[in-house]
């Protein structure tokens, strides 16, 4: 018997972004796995794959609730990794999806500890999707990093003294997950090593339509508001200036 899950990052959001091979394992799927906030809410990641599937796919969208406290969920990751298990132990073509990269803040991490703690029977394939930091540097035709530089990732909506440790020990700082919290970061930028002229690019829903961008000078953003308040954002401090 087949026992075998596809894990596959669908990328940013744009359905031409996703690569070769999530696009094939999409297709063949007979049971396609998706996470959404909560009960009734469309899952992003089905609809960026929504035109590419079979008409008689059976799809299923599991709850991951956007709280901070691990120990609220690991009765969801707990629940929800043993829904996957039960599909693939019946012998279906089984995908998960998530939304850019599995491994990259991403509620696959979780389910795949789940699964590897307790249906280590389940043979695991992960599928790698372009993540949104890199679909957004194309979009606003900039470098991230280069020569010696270097680089972070960081979750805006968490401890602001880490973000301002972080941010000060390092050249281009990446803000991800929620939109809400950049303009406390922006805030912080100032004393942890960042000029007034240095770059800010700041960007929602990117590579789908509606999507957000601006690009501005930290001096700048001191005396507005930022264009951003949605979970799926991202901004880009960089110390210096590509044009440098």
């Amino acid at each position: 018997m087949r026992m075998k899950l596809s894990c596959v990052g669908c990328g940013p959001g744009d359905p031409e972004l996703l690569t070769i091979k999530a696009l094939n394992l999409i297709k063949d799927a007979e049971i396609i796995f998706a996470p959404t906030a909560k009960e009734g809410r469309p899952s992003i990641a089905l609809s960026v794959v929504k035109k590419y599937m079979d008409k008689s796919t059976e799809t299923v969208s599991l709850i991951f609730p956007m709280l901070k406290d691990k120990d609220a969920l690991k009765d969801y990751w707990k629940e929800n990794a043993k829904q996957i298990a039960d599909a693939v132990r019946s012998g279906k073509k089984v995908v998960y999806l998530t939304v850019g990269d599995p491994s990259i803040y991403s509620t696959w991490i979780y389910i795949h500890k789940e699964l590897r703690k307790n249906h280590n029977d389940i043979e695991i394939d992960i599928v790698p999707g372009i993540a949104s930091m890199f679909a957004f540097a194309a979009e606003a035709k900039m470098s991230l990093v280069e020569g010696d530089e270097t680089l972070a990732i960081v979750p805006a909506c968490y401890d602001l003294d880490r973000v301002k440790r972080t941010s000060n020990v390092c050249d281009t700082v990446i803000f991800l997950k929620d939109g809400r919290y950049f303009d406390s970061v922006i805030e912080t930028l100032s004393s942890a090593g960042f000029a007034e002229d240095s770059m800010i690019a700041i960007a929602q829903d990117v590579a789908i339509q509606g999507e957000i961008m601006k690009m501005s000078k930290l001096a700048d953003l001191h005396r507005e508001k930022g264009p951003t308040e949605k979970y799926f954002s991202i901004m880009v401090a960089k110390k210096k200036s590509d044009r440098e």
